[in-house]
C-alpha cells in the first residue's frame, strides 16, 4: 500500500473517532497536507506533512506508515510522528489550561434554586426588609 485517503488514515491513527467525522473535519478546513488544504479524497504517502486542529490545539506530524484498519492505540501511533514544534504547543496549552480556568465556567445563569434562595435569605436578613413593595414603607423613609 503506497497512498491511501486522508479522511481513512486519520481514522486508522485514532486522531478521529469514525471516518465521517474525520471527513467533517477536513470539509472545515482543519486539516491541511503539505501546506495545501485538503479534501477528503486526497491521498497520504509515508514523509507527507500533516496538519490538524483539535479543538484550540493545532497538531503537526509526519506520516511514518499507512494502514486502513483501525487498530489499537499502540499500533496507530506507529503511524505517525509528531514534530517537535507540535509537542511544544501542545505543552504550552496544557499548562495554559492548568492556570487559568475560563471565565465562562464561573457564570452561574438562570433562578436560584430553593437551596440557594434561602442562603439568599439568610445573608441577607431577609428579603420583607429589603423588597418591601407596600406604600407605607416609602413615607417612612
Amino acid at each position: 500500500m503506497e497512498r491511501l485517503r486522508i479522511d481513512k488514515w486519520l481514522w486508522a491513527a485514532r486522531f478521529y473517532k469514525t471516518r465521517s467525522l474525520a471527513a467533517d473535519e477536513i470539509g472545515k478546513h482543519r486539516v491541511q497536507v503539505n501546506g495545501e488544504v485538503a479534501k477528503a479524497s486526497r491521498e497520504v504517502k509515508p514523509g507527507d506533512r500533516v496538519t490538524l486542529r483539535q479543538g484550540p490545539v493545532e497538531r503537526t506530524v509526519l506520516v511514518k506508515g499507512l494502514s486502513g484498519l483501525r487498530g489499537p492505540a499502540p499500533v496507530a501511533q506507529l503511524l505517525y510522528e509528531e514534530t517537535p514544534e507540535s509537542l511544544a504547543a501542545q505543552a504550552a496549552a496544557r499548562e495554559q489550561r492548568r492556570l487559568g480556568s475560563e471565565p465562562a465556567l464561573a457564570i452561574e445563569q438562570g433562578r436560584p434554586t430553593k437551596r440557594e434562595r434561602r442562603k439568599l435569605d439568610e445573608a441577607s436578613g431577609g428579603w420583607g426588609n429589603r423588597w418591601s413593595a407596600s406604600v407605607d414603607d416609602e413615607k417612612e423613609g
